[in-house]
């Protein structure tokens, strides 16, 4: 049973009791069943440790859009300055884009009417022409980079900035077919005309429809708002998808954690500060560990025999060396001091021995809040191998998933753009492209690969997942899926025109891998027939089998 709790009458209560009494009466009923009636703690506001905390219930605009410049200019600051940020940003680039994700054009076949060698002699035709486009600098509308390393600076920006604008012009260029260009813009650029304060129609540079909020275009600034040059400034409307064609004029990379959010966020807006201030602590720890190395010897005078040994003008050139010290430490110099000074110096105590397990414990709360172990984080593998792939594949989730955003969001429109000017030049035949749009998402079905996980034991890896391929908990596709990112279905494809080609190239078939151990074969579990390595032993040859030449 609750015990009532006690209702302490505070200033007003008494008032109200003095002027109507059955109104303070029902008051503090009223007091005494909320008090009872539980609730979250974490909204309570007569906690010590939560009365300070003044939340406030803003919209996605409210929390956000008037921080975007300091957050944006703290995270490249940190992403230019901080070793950490820097490995952060880096990490995530390298392993999500890496040398880039490739293209493999996979058309609905079945629905389209191909047959199998049709289908293959289509992809590899549109393979050649996007290879012309992608692999050209000409896709750049500043001529700078290829697709591959586009993929690159977008994904960059979009992590540093919290957003990126893709814009895709049609740019002619000699003895070149294709017109499409891509050209990146940084967030800055996308603003308000003339800066002006933000409307219902216009939000940090964003038009939305007046139903459904519907971003409908952008307003991007000709100079970058933070350039040195002054002149005047000149906005230009870019509409997002065209009225008429349905064409995509702006590609607008971010990832909302908001219903209603317009703009995206810097990855690093969550650990700035911890950041910042991991960096001044390292700083000082550093300088005092210079410090503590270095060994001066310093020289006093007695200020007696100093004006009883010189004479005045010994003694004037003697104070103007002694006043050229700078302060600055140098490793076995010998310092001379003006008469009656002193040394007088504190033990720095350096290296501090506690250094790194408190950055260590820093850097594992920073790997949270950025979805990345802190192993890998760091690129610090001194635990088990267990520990080591567990992180790794902890990591890799989180990588696929944004290789998935970026092919998604970047790629693939690209990609269907590439297909509309390469459909309507007839370099390449797709037909009813125009026609239907369910056969046009069929021409244009793609799958985009980028660089394998890699292996820390790949006999082990490999082992474990022909195991669970043969128990039936696992199948190839999945498998295929955990090793590299490509699609089962496409390796098996190439596989089957590999066998043929050296069945017609008068080779022997390649042997197949040996089955996996049975859970019942004892080999698996006597630790004398494992090797050093902690593999078991590879069986020996069969002397009926075939010696491949």
């Amino acid at each position: 049973m609750k015990r009532t709790p006690e209702i302490k009458q505070n200033l007003l209560d008494r008032a109200i009791a003095a002027i109507a009494p059955r109104m303070a009466v029902r008051r503090l009923q009223a007091r005494a069943m909320l008090a009872l009636a539980g609730g979250y703690t974490g909204a309570k506001m007569d906690r010590a440790s939560l009365g300070g905390w003044r939340a406030l219930p803003g919209g996605p605009e409210a929390d956000l859009i008037g921080d975007l410049p300091a957050l944006r200019a703290r995270s490249r600051d940190l992403a230019r300055n901080s070793p950490i940020a820097a490995g952060a940003i880096g990490t995530q680039v390298s392993h999500v884009v890496g040398t880039g994700l490739s293209l493999s054009p996979a058309p609905d076949a079945a629905f389209l009417g191909l047959d199998a060698a049709a289908a293959e002699a289509w992809q590899v035709s549109t393979q050649r022409e996007w290879k012309l486009f992608a692999e050209s600098r000409d896709c750049d509308a500043a001529r700078q980079l290829n697709f591959y390393g586009l993929q690159r600076l977008a994904f960059r920006a979009a992590l540093e900035s919290g957003d990126a604008f893709v814009l895709t012009p049609s740019i002619r260029r000699p003895n070149r077919p294709y017109s499409l260009a891509l050209q990146i813009i940084e967030a800055d650029r996308v603003c308000n005309p003339k800066f002006a304060a933000d409307s219902d129609a216009i939000v940090a540079g964003i038009e939305r429809a007046s139903v459904g909020g519907e971003a409908i275009a952008c307003h991007i600034v000709d100079v970058h708002p933070g350039e040195l040059r002054k002149r005047s400034s000149t906005w230009t409307r870019y509409v997002y998808t065209g009225s008429a064609t349905g064409r995509r004029n702006v590609l607008h990379l971010f990832e909302p954690t908001r219903p209603g959010q317009i703009r995206g966020v810097p990855s690093l807006a969550p650990i700035i500060e911890p950041l910042k201030q991991l960096g001044r602590y390292t700083e000082a720890e550093l300088q005092a560990a210079v410090t503590s190395g270095l060994f001066s010897v310093f020289v006093k005078m007695d200020p007696d025999a100093f004006s009883g040994m010189f004479s005045d003008e010994a003694q004037e050139t003697i104070i103007n060396q002694a006043k050229g010290w700078t302060g600055q430490m140098e490793a076995g110099k010998a310092i001379n001091l003006l008469p009656g000074e002193d040394i007088t110096s504190a033990n720095p105590g350096r290296p501090n021995a506690a250094f790194d397990p408190f950055v260590r414990a820093i850097l594992q709360q920073i790997g949270m809040a950025l979805e990345i172990p802190y192993e890998v984080l760091t690129m610090h593998f001194s635990s088990s191998y267990s520990a080591a792939r567990a992180a790794l594949l902890s990591a890799w989730r989180f990588f696929r998933a944004r290789r998935d955003w970026l092919a998604t969001y970047l790629c693939q429109p690209v990609y269907e753009l590439f297909m509309e000017e390469a459909v309507a030049s007839g370099r390449i035949s797709a037909p009813g492209f125009f026609a239907d749009p369910a056969v046009r998402a069929a021409w244009c079905e793609a799958q985009w690969t980028g660089d394998g996980p890699g292996s820390i034991d790949p006999v082990k890896e490999v082992d474990a997942a022909q195991k669970r391929v043969a128990m039936g908990i696992s199948t190839r596709a999945a498998e295929s899926i955990l090793y590299d990112g490509v699609d089962w279905d496409i390796k098996h494809r190439q596989l089957v025109k590999e066998a043929a080609a050296r069945k017609e190239g008068g080779l022997a078939p390649e042997p197949a891998p040996a089955a996996a151990a049975s859970a019942s074969d004892p080999k698996t579990h006597d630790p004398a027939d494992m090797t050093d390595a902690g593999e078991e032993d590879d069986p020996a040859p069969d002397p009926n089998q075939e010696t491949p030449t």
